[in-house]
């Protein structure tokens, strides 16, 4: 994730306050020094940071955090807080038109990622919506912008208005728009062109195709890489068009990534969206409590969950609860659950949501590599169906012949069964009721057992709970 040096950083700061008892103004003024420092560093722009600071160490020297009994805990609250008010407060849902469609059009500069998200965007519409949308070519200056939106329109059997590269792109979507009127489609999404600089050309031209559209959402889409030049990007963006909110693309990558946070500040637009990876489901909707809580290294339990609950199917879950009951969890379900983890996302993303994480020695090193996945789908696949149903019947002349079939060593079969059997025992354990992680007591300084712990983890999931029911409404 593009965050992980400020969330390090950060994590240093707030441990030297963790570990005293009481605290003073001279400890708060010395960890602000420290955030101020990591944040800058992490190019967050200069007066973002000075307000936050500002607003942290007005509210974290008061007598009610000093003196109260954790007031360790009080501060990292405080900073969790007032991130989250600097990334948004509120998650920002996309604005829907009254009438169909709802237009939404994508600007930003050359390189930003407009395709691939507006592709993103319609997969993502497609399956939480069930939408019909219609797909506009308007960048007929970059050449390949026209080809591959049409192969991200038929991966996705979705239609994709286009003329060539010959006409102007004002009268493209001006006669797409007629054309998404006439087959009734519910969302129009318009691919505009971008340029490596801002010039008048681009912004007369993307006036009038604002005119013509009379789009519900301009979402900016900008590059997290893009460091400072995002701020003034974004500024300019929005004084000419009105921006609605804000794409952030390739936050997966190793990037500073805090120049991109601070637009939200700088525009007032929310941001909408996340990119974190190549493939068109790697599409997160940004939620500024949630990314807090990421930045801070204290996880996000409900993002996880959120993608399980997409990626599992619900009766296999089922299956497994009652083969884990039962203590009957085979080597079949074992590579059934490998790949419904590998769909979620890489396996290290995956662990740093989990609370207490991010703060384990090593973890930041940590890579799944997927060859290793491969080994063992290839061990599985060479043990007889009888095998896969009773590991107990692998003794060492049928792991020579598993190893020798699957192109492995014996020693890498046997790793193999042991990790297994392992798998086998936390399951037990956790029908068990015994939820202990290494490395949870360090969530907001006290675990999910300690206090702060239980009261983030009510309001994330009460929150996630009221979206819910206003979706079902």
């Amino acid at each position: 994730m593009a965050f992980e040096s400020l969330t390090k950083r950060l994590q240093d700061a707030m441990s030297k306050l963790r570990r005293k008892g009481k605290v003073t103004e001279a400890d708060v003024k010395e960890m602000m020094r420290e955030i101020r420092l990591a944040l800058l560093e992490a190019d967050v722009n200069l007066q973002v940071v000075k307000e936050f600071t500002k607003n942290v160490r007005e509210r974290a020297v008061g007598a009610e955090v000093l003196e109260s009994l954790s007031p360790a805990q009080q501060v990292v609250k405080i900073v969790d807080e007032e991130l989250t008010k600097m990334l948004g407060s509120e998650t920002a849902e996309l604005i829907k038109s009254p009438k169909i469609p709802t237009v939404i059009m994508m600007v930003g500069l050359q390189g930003a990622g407009k395709t691939t998200f507006t592709g993103k965007l319609a997969n993502h519409l497609i399956k939480n919506e069930k939408a019909r949308p219609l797909l506009i070519a308007g960048d007929v200056y970059r050449p390949a912008a026209i080809d591959q939106l049409k192969v991200l329109g038929e991966q996705l059997k979705v239609p994709v208005f286009e003329m060539g590269t010959e006409v102007s792109p004002v009268e493209i979507v001006r006669q797409g728009m007629e054309v998404a009127r006439e087959k009734r489609n519910d969302y129009v999404l318009i691919d505009t062109a971008g340029r490596l600089h801002i010039d008048e050309t681009l912004m007369d031209e993307l006036k009038q195709i604002k005119e013509i559209a009379q789009p519900n959402e301009i979402l900016l889409v900008v590059d997290a890489m893009t460091g400072q030049d995002a701020v003034t990007v974004a500024d300019s963006f929005n004084q000419q068009l009105g921006i609605t909110g804000v794409i952030i693309t390739k936050l997966d990558g190793d990037t500073r990534g805090g120049a991109a946070l601070s637009i939200r500040s700088v525009t007032g637009a929310p941001i909408k969206f996340t990119g974190t990876g190549e493939k068109l489901t790697d599409l997160e909707v940004f939620h500024p409590d949630r990314m807090s809580s990421r930045i801070l290294g204290m996880g996000d339990l409900l993002t996880l969950i959120e993608k399980a609950q997409q990626d599992y199917d619900e009766k296999k879950a089922e299956e497994l609860a009652r083969k884990m009951k039962e203590n009957s969890f085979d080597f079949n379900d074992f590579i059934e659950q490998l790949d419904q983890v590998m769909s979620m996302g890489p396996l290290e993303d995956l662990m740093k949501m989990i609370p207490g994480m991010s703060t384990m020695p090593g973890i930041e090193n940590l890579k799944v590599d997927p060859k290793q996945i491969a080994r063992q789908r290839a061990i599985v696949m060479s043990m007889t169906p009888q095998e896969r149903e009773n590991p107990d019947l692998l003794n060492p002349s049928r792991r020579r012949r598993i190893a020798a079939g699957s192109g492995n060593s014996v020693v890498e079969v046997n790793r193999m069964i042991k990790q297994f059997k392992e798998a086998q025992k936390m399951m037990k354990q956790m029908t068990n009721g015994n939820f202990n992680m290494p490395g949870m007591d360090q969530m907001f300084g006290g675990g999910i057992k300690g206090k702060l712990g239980k009261m983030a983890m009510n309001r994330m999931i009460k929150k996630n709970k009221k979206k819910k029911k206003k979706k079902r409404k």
